[in-house]
């Protein structure tokens, strides 16, 4: 009788899909395709957070390679697991999440020059021991954080982003004269459109990788009129190791810790529901002790991360849609694409080609990618119950309180400190608000959500990153 080495059912199966160890020639074009797909959210939070505290060309290139070495231990424990303590053993990836941006950036605006950087890494540092802490127990929370909440918390992660992509468009430097001249509208404009085009006309693998090419496309287009600079390049070193704290020693402000820890309570959420998806997708379901050693990884790399300039780390829902699209479920795929972005983080000259990208090129593409986060809220929050009245004004008051700080950016300027990096997070304003409103019209005398109807209802949602 014939083998089956595909099908986990079939008695004469040697090998489930998920421990498959595929040949080279299909290893490596499937970890590509991860790697392509994931790439642009790896790079976006050191890229955002570097021009944001005032690091010159060298020190985000230092970020960049930190985030993807990171990204690449992380990944690498996922997949292949630490004996019982760590790791689901499933082709998940890990690496940097946008959700955490806006807070830090909220942390970087209300600390002094010169502390930002370590004030963000001391929040980051307590947000992962938070997670290895309350990891073992997160199924009994879950109810507190339904698509509703969740939902919400996306959706803001994309609009509250949006000015960032817009500032990139018109140059970067607020400050300089030419700030929003046409030629830099143009090349946003241009890129933005070569992306569209691509996905529009194109299939598989290359509409994949639709970002990277308008992002390439648009470096090559801003050459001839002088508008990339090789500095970076040229001063980059070829291999170097992040330096532990090179950034500065961590410093650890309440306020910035309380911000963080919210986020990594909706970190937490999305990848349980991501496990809980691939466990779906790959016919091995997430059990409890699996949930548990990937949030253990979660925290791990969170706490450890910012040692070497990480920041938060959690899920890449978009790799869960390359798993579900190719039905190529082994982890030793994505276990490979871990690999090569340890390597690729290992060698800093990989990550200042990274820096070479013009801001207004990031501007066009960065249209996209925090546009598309906005749409998986929107996704999330329409299978999430907008027909009932209550829904509709937490949603509402929570969407309400996080554009607050966008639309009003000084009206928090009379509170205290601490209320001032709190609130001025649209993230952790809409998600104090829609935390509290879903108690408040849900829990509060009404019997409790099951925690398997939680999280079955949050596998169906996306992560924070680009789809």
């Amino acid at each position: 009788m014939a083998q089956h080495p595909h099908d986990p059912h079939h008695p004469a199966s040697p090998v489930h899909p998920v421990d498959e160890k595929p040949a080279a020639r299909r290893l490596v074009p499937a970890a590509l395709q991860h790697i392509a797909a994931m790439y642009a959210g790896v790079v976006t939070p050191p890229l955002i957070i570097g021009q944001a505290v005032g690091l010159d060309t060298a020190g985000r290139t230092r970020l960049i390679a930190a985030s993807l070495l990171i990204a690449g231990l992380a990944t690498l424990l996922q997949t292949l697991g630490l004996r019982r303590f760590a790791g689901n053993r499933l082709p998940f990836v890990n690496a940097a999440s946008s959700a955490g941006i806006t807070p830090m950036l909220a942390i970087a605006e209300t600390t002094a020059r010169g502390h930002q950087l370590p004030a963000i890494y001391g929040a980051v540092m307590v947000a992962g021991a938070f997670c290895l802490a309350v990891g073992p127990f997160f199924g009994k929370l879950l109810r507190f954080f339904p698509p509703l909440v969740t939902g919400v918390v996306i959706t803001l992660i994309g609009v509250t982003l949006m000015p960032v992509p817009v500032g990139w468009a018109q140059g970067g430097d607020a400050q300089a004269a030419d700030f929003g001249a046409m030629k830099y509208l143009a090349l946003a404009a241009f890129t933005l459109v070569v992306i569209l085009l691509v996905q529009r006309f194109t299939r598989g693998f290359v509409k994949q990788i639709a970002l990277l090419i308008g992002l390439v496309a648009g470096t090559l287009a801003a050459v001839p009129f002088g508008m990339a600079s090789f500095d970076g390049l040229r001063s980059a070193p070829v291999v170097a190791l992040p330096t532990p704290f090179s950034f500065g020693a961590p410093e650890f402000q309440p306020a910035a810790i309380l911000s963080l820890c919210i986020v990594m309570l909706v970190l937490m959420t999305e990848s349980s529901a991501g496990m809980l998806a691939l466990g779906e997708i790959c016919d091995r379901p997430a059990t409890g002790a699996t949930l548990t050693r990937g949030l253990r990884t979660d925290g791990l790399a969170t706490l450890l991360g910012p040692v070497f300039g990480g920041f938060p780390t959690s899920a890449f829902a978009q790799n869960v849609g390359v798993v579900s699209l190719t039905r190529v479920r082994s982890r030793y795929v994505v276990a490979l694409a871990g690999a090569t972005l340890l390597v690729l983080g290992a060698f800093p000259v990989l990550g200042a080609v990274v820096s070479l990208v013009p801001m207004p090129v990031l501007g066009g593409a960065g249209i996209v990618l925090f546009g598309s986060i906005a749409v998986s809220g929107i996704r999330t929050l329409s299978a999430a119950g907008l027909d009932d009245s209550s829904n509709i004004i937490l949603v509402a008051v929570s969407l309400g309180a996080g554009i607050i700080p966008l639309a009003a950016p000084t009206f928090y300027a009379d509170f205290p400190a601490w209320a001032q990096t709190v609130l001025g997070s649209g993230i952790s304003a809409g998600a104090l608000t829609a935390v509290a409103l879903n108690l408040f019209f849900h829990h509060l005398g009404t019997r409790s959500t099951p925690r398997a109807a939680v999280l079955s209802a949050a596998s169906s949602g996306s992560g924070t990153q680009i789809p």
